[in-house]
């Protein structure tokens, strides 16, 4: 028996990019997962060949669908990874030419909803010693040009991060930034030619699948402490199956 049999995770925007590729790796360890996405069609599909559980539906404005979500861990929630986002106004305008009626968008999903789903989650994550892994971005942290409301709606997150990982010391709490992937969110912001020569989502979903694993091994290697760290940390440590 793994590690990881009998554990649960609950992984939004896992339809595709790296949502998908972290379910695929974490599947492969001996995970339950829960899946989640707003199109049914492909997370259908990915839940199928998983073996997955998944409930689709509006993450941003469903609150209900937030609470079926963890509701079908029935007590058992190991893990939560916050992985689905939106850049909001595409293309990504100017902060001087950017439409503030377009703003909520991005806090509604890329912010809000993940906390929501983390106050929901805490108490099968207290019981059982879990953890959150919200999905940042160097955006949060950086002054990228056009990425400046996405970017201000991830460093929330992380600063939320924080303070929950200060408030919860029995839960891990993890913001973390995976790196530039040729995903297709990439490609709306930069175009498919510039997004297809960044890494494929997989090798960041491995990293950071190998820092997971850590939480619950019989291994002498320590977890990350809640907090802030990138994929690229764990880029040739050796992982714990």
């Amino acid at each position: 028996m793994s590690d990881f049999e009998n554990r649960t995770a609950l992984i939004t925007g896992a339809s595709t990019g790296l949502g998908e590729a972290l379910a695929e790796r974490l599947a492969a360890r001996g995970w339950r997962l829960i899946l989640a996405a707003r199109g049914e069609e492909r997370l259908a599909k990915t839940a199928d060949r998983l073996g997955a559980t998944y409930l689709a539906g509006d993450l941003a404005y469903d609150p209900a669908h937030r609470e079926r979500l963890v509701a079908l861990a029935r007590g058992r929630l190991d893990l939560l990874v916050n992985n689905a986002s939106t850049l909001g106004e595409v293309p990504l305008p100017t902060l001087a030419e950017s439409d503030p009626e377009t703003w909520p968008e991005a806090f509604e999903l890329n912010m809000r909803a993940p906390m929501h789903l983390a106050q929901l989650a805490l108490p099968q994550l207290r019981e059982r010693g879990g953890a959150i892994l919200n999905v940042t971005s160097d955006a949060a942290t950086g002054p990228y040009p056009t990425w400046g409301v996405y970017g201000a709606s991830k460093a929330a997150l992380d600063q939320m991060s924080n303070v929950l990982g200060a408030e919860e010391p029995s839960v891990a709490v993890w913001a973390v930034d995976p790196g530039e992937m040729s995903t297709a969110m990439l490609a709306a912001a930069v175009g498919e030619a510039d997004a297809a020569e960044a890494d494929p989502p997989g090798e960041a979903a491995e990293r950071i699948a190998r820092a997971i694993g850590f939480r619950w091994c019989a291994c002498d290697r320590d977890a990350p402490p809640s907090g802030r760290f990138a994929a690229s940390d764990y880029a040739g440590i050796e992982a714990h199956e």
